[in-house]
């Protein structure tokens, strides 16, 4: 994986556009009735990274920024001002946040996820970009501590225990996270004289799978 552990500037990225993408393939039957099927198990996100840019000081530190990625090549973070805390964005992170799995004595590495219900659908997102220092650890309600009990790696998303959590015990989690993309374009086409006019660039961003 192409990937930079690198975070596109979160003042542009903050009024950008954008947001989740799923990947439904419908049927219309003779009768009218549908079937619907899925091929992803997870959403994609896409977002405009120029709805973000207010000057043209703005622009060049974009171009700066895509320049050292070479357009699509490598993958960066992105942070979602939408969705990139395990709780509410007004809310602070806790331990408590999110239900990441079940001890069974044996399972020392554990995934972060973020579970998104309504009603009695629940969807569990895939985290694979935390934010360093920001990763809280519950053992059963009871926090527990980094390095001392646990470690995190921040570029795939996975907590390793020093001991496997006991049989029946509930890890739960909190976090900020970044989202992992790569610019879906090789160009960026803008004129500076209709940027100086209000007229902003397109410049497409899509997450990439980690």
């Amino acid at each position: 994986m192409n990937f930079h552990e690198v975070r596109f500037p979160t003042s542009l990225s903050f009024g950008s556009v954008g947001g989740p993408e799923r990947r439904t393939e419908i049927v219309t039957l003779n009768n009218g009735y549908e079937e619907r099927n899925t091929p992803w198990s997870q959403s994609r996100r896409k977002y405009d990274a120029g709805m973000g840019m207010r000057s043209l000081d703005d622009l060049s530190q974009v171009i700066e920024f895509f320049e050292a990625r070479a357009g699509s090549l490598y993958g960066f973070r992105w942070k979602d001002w939408s969705d990139f805390k395990s709780c509410l964005p007004s809310k602070d992170v806790s331990e408590l946040d999110q239900e990441i799995g079940i001890g069974d004595d044996t399972t020392s590495v554990f995934q972060l996820v973020k579970n998104y219900r309504s009603g009695d659908a629940i969807y569990r997102r895939t985290i694979t970009k935390p934010i360093t220092d920001t990763v809280k650890i519950a053992i059963d309600g009871d926090l527990v501590f980094e390095g001392q009990h646990y470690s995190v790696d921040f570029e795939n998303g996975q907590v390793s225990f020093v001991s496997p959590p006991s049989e029946g015990a509930e890890i739960s989690a909190g976090y900020e996270f970044d989202v992992p993309v790569r610019f879906a374009t090789d160009e960026i086409s803008c004129s500076v004289g209709a940027f100086s006019a209000g007229e902003i660039p397109s410049i497409p961003v899509i997450e990439v799978r980690i």
